[in-house]
């Protein structure tokens, strides 16, 4: 009798592969969580919607700089008028000696740290405000002498335009700096210096009344150009420091007395062939 036919034959271990299959792996993996899956299409989305940041090209970069600078420039710009307005004022009130950076801080109502940040020393500020005064007159002289004709014009024009530059305190600041800095080397030259304008534009004004007449080959204009700016700011000086304008309107008065002889003979003196 075989005795192999009622044993029960030994249980097989599973092979891995079998375990696999038993254990459910396929159907997770045919079937993922619901949650997981979402958190990980959302990932992934995420993930292609964001950009990587690049940094700012060089160009682009420089162009921010350059609108921070724009943007500045004009609160900058208006720090400089004022503290430009206030050494004139402060030159007006003060005198030149009193012009110190600590008055004119008080003027302008602003830090005297800003006059050297701005203008490097007192003095660079004067002649600054210098500068700004004298363009300013000069622009308005051009103004008014451009249709000047005659010498009875030129006197009338010179008295109005003296009594503005009196008025808007054109005259007290020059004075006190051409007063003041004749004491001072750095700014002595450089206040002469600011003079030439006002000597080139007497030049024109003497060519165009001396044109085609005898005395236009004749006469040194530059030479009385030179004298007429010396006269004039002669007569400021010392009707400044004297504090009477009584003698400027003299001269003035003068001026209008002698200008009808002077234009007469503008009139006769012209080349012959040319009467």
């Amino acid at each position: 009798m075989d005795t192999d036919k009622g044993r029960k034959s030994p249980i097989e271990p599973l092979s891995p592969l079998q375990i696999f299959h038993h254990s459910g792996a396929r159907r997770s993996l045919a079937a993922p969580d619901p949650i997981t899956h979402n958190l990980s299409v959302r990932s992934n989305r995420t993930l292609k919607a964001s950009k990587p940041r690049t940094a700012a090209s060089p160009r682009s970069s420089s162009r921010a700089r350059l609108r921070g600078r724009r943007a500045a420039r004009p609160r900058q710009d208006s720090t400089k008028d004022r503290l430009v307005q206030a050494a004139l004022k402060t030159l007006t009130t003060e005198g030149f000696y009193g012009t110190t950076a600590r008055a004119i801080a008080r003027t302008g109502g602003l830090n005297q740290a800003l006059i050297f940040y701005h203008f490097g020393s007192v003095d660079q500020l004067l002649l600054a405000a210098l500068d700004a005064t004298s363009q300013g007159r000069l622009t308005r002289y051009r103004e008014e002498l451009a249709t000047v004709t005659s010498v009875t014009e030129l006197v009338e024009a010179m008295a109005a335009l003296y009594e503005e530059d009196v008025r808007v305190g054109h005259v007290a600041a020059v004075q006190e700096l051409i007063a003041g800095g004749s004491s001072v080397p750095g700014l002595r030259r450089q206040v002469v210096n600011r003079m030439e304008p006002w000597v080139a534009f007497a030049e024109e004004v003497t060519r165009r009344l001396l044109a085609g007449t005898v005395f236009e080959p004749l006469l040194p204009i530059h030479d009385l150009a030179y004298a007429a700016v010396a006269l004039y700011f002669g007569v400021e000086t010392v009707t400044h420091l004297q504090g009477d304008r009584s003698r400027a309107a003299s001269l003035f008065e003068a001026g209008r007395r002698l200008a009808p002889l002077a234009d007469a003979m503008r009139t006769n003196a012209t080349w012959a062939g040319q009467a």
